[in-house]
């Protein structure tokens, strides 16, 4: 049923003359996605955010899940080479200003795409964070594109049983205790309560900002 709402709602933006497309961290979870839009379309253009900072084994995921369904993956990077992403004192970013960090090699190159297309297709889920939590199914983006979260009701076990319902492989990490993976640099194996406490460890910090920055702010009276 969950699918098959789905398929509705991306015919629907496609009846309306809607430009879509989608963004993918190529992790385990990020693959249910991924496979229900293959069979929708296969024409939906599908952004990976390319930092630069990846695991290899997350690169080789992506190439193994591009054979597998078949699907249209683009490379999304910074405007701004690594070697001057530094901070005053000379060092990469990530060690002293993560925020920044993944503002120039995330946010930043995602406004682009928010001026481009009318909807972003974002699997974010309800069940990964307090914050994520707050969202609904539908929400205005930066430049008026409009935020469609398919998977924001689904549970971490609707997850497997979907992967395990059409074989779906898991990213290699995975079986190593990493249940949330970024950048190499900034991801720990699973620590604690939180699926997501593996990244940014130690410090403030639990999002990129894609679901923070790129969220229109809502007017309060």
């Amino acid at each position: 049923m969950k699918t098959e709402e789905i398929r509705n709602q991306i015919i629907e933006y496609k009846n309306r003359n809607l430009s879509l497309f989608t963004t993918s961290s190529f992790q385990s979870h990020s693959i249910v996605l991924l496979h229900i839009l293959s069979t929708i379309d296969k024409t939906i253009p599908i952004y990976f955010i390319n930092t630069g900072y990846h695991f290899p084994e997350t690169i080789s995921f992506k190439d193994k899940i591009v054979k597998l369904l078949d699907i249209n993956v683009i490379n999304l990077e910074s405007f701004i080479p690594k070697n001057l992403q530094r901070d005053s004192y000379g060092n990469l970013l990530f060690t002293s200003d993560p925020d920044y960090c993944c503002f120039l090699n995330k946010v930043q190159p995602m406004e682009t795409l928010l001026l481009k297309y009318d909807v972003w297709i974002n699997g974010i889920r309800g069940d990964q964070s307090a914050h994520r939590k707050k969202f609904q199914t539908e929400e205005v983006a930066n430049h008026n594109t409009l935020r469609y979260h398919p998977m924001l009701n689904w549970s971490s076990k609707d997850i497997y049983y979907y992967r395990m319902e059409h074989k779906l492989p898991a990213h290699p990490l995975e079986e190593k205790g990493y249940l949330s993976i970024g950048c190499e640099p900034c991801t720990r194996k699973f620590i604690g309560e939180d699926g997501r406490d593996g990244r940014w460890y130690g410090m403030n910090k639990s999002e990129c900002g894609l679901n923070t920055d790129l969220v229109a702010k809502k007017e309060t009276y």
